[in-house]
């Protein structure tokens, strides 16, 4: 039995995929992303130990609230970087007949063994993929979050020669990836996918700033408002949304 390092839960998510989901937020990230409104998950230190079925038996307590899309939506930090947790917690899940859905940025995505074999084995018991897609430019990316995004977009592609069911979020940053020129080049990556079910422009916020001077963290990204009405129809009409 793997336990996971949990963060946090919640109990009536109605965003974060299908219908209305019991949300499991994981603690791990590798990602710095300047814009992050969760960096108190980053750590793997301070989360609570669970096992799956003990979360499980939590979640269906708000079972009758889920309506037929329903169901469970792991987040994070990044929660392939507790695959073995994620994998058993999904295979049990789907066993007690239960819709599960996986938000991830995807950053430790890589077709080498043994995460590759994981990962398509997670996929099996994964109705959904909410994908993060921070910044289509990969200089960008590295600037935006530390890393590059190719593995990232190789993820995506994946998902589609699979077949996943894959909800798309881009986080729109003005003057960072708000441009016409980065949202058409993400437009064009995403036209070939078949796979894509949604696809979501989150407006930047602030509403985590906090968080980063509680943890003695310089903020990334001051003095960049958010995004105005305009810009984010703008990027809506472009992505085709």
């Amino acid at each position: 039995m793997t336990k996971g390092i949990i963060h946090s839960t919640e109990s009536f998510g109605s965003v974060d995929g299908p219908g209305v989901r019991f949300l499991i937020f994981l603690k791990g990230c590798d990602m710095r992303c300047k814009f992050c409104h969760n960096p108190d998950t980053w750590s793997m230190e301070g989360g609570t130990e669970a096992d799956a079925d003990t979360i499980l038996d939590k979640a269906e307590r708000y079972k009758s609230y889920w309506g037929k899309d329903g169901g469970i939506t792991v987040s994070g930090g990044d929660p392939l970087l507790q695959i073995d947790f994620v994998s058993e917690l999904f295979e049990k899940a789907k066993k007690r007949g239960i819709n599960t859905a996986l938000d991830t940025s995807a950053h430790r995505f890589t077709r080498e063994e043994p995460f590759f074999t994981k990962f398509a084995a997670l996929m099996q018991n994964t109705d959904t993929v909410l994908l993060d897609i921070k910044h289509i430019d990969d200089e960008e990316h590295k600037k935006l979050t530390g890393h590059t995004n190719a593995n990232i977009l190789d993820c995506a592609k994946y998902l589609n020669e699979i077949n996943k069911d894959v909800w798309i979020r881009h986080v729109l940053v003005p003057t960072i990836n708000d441009s016409e020129e980065y949202l058409q080049r993400l437009a064009d990556f995403l036209k070939p996918l078949k796979n894509i079910k949604k696809i979501e422009i989150l407006p930047y916020h602030t509403l985590g700033v906090y968080k980063w001077e509680q943890l003695g963290i310089k903020y990334g990204l001051e003095g960049i408002e958010p995004p105005t009405a305009e810009s984010v129809e703008k990027a809506k009409r472009i992505l085709g949304i």
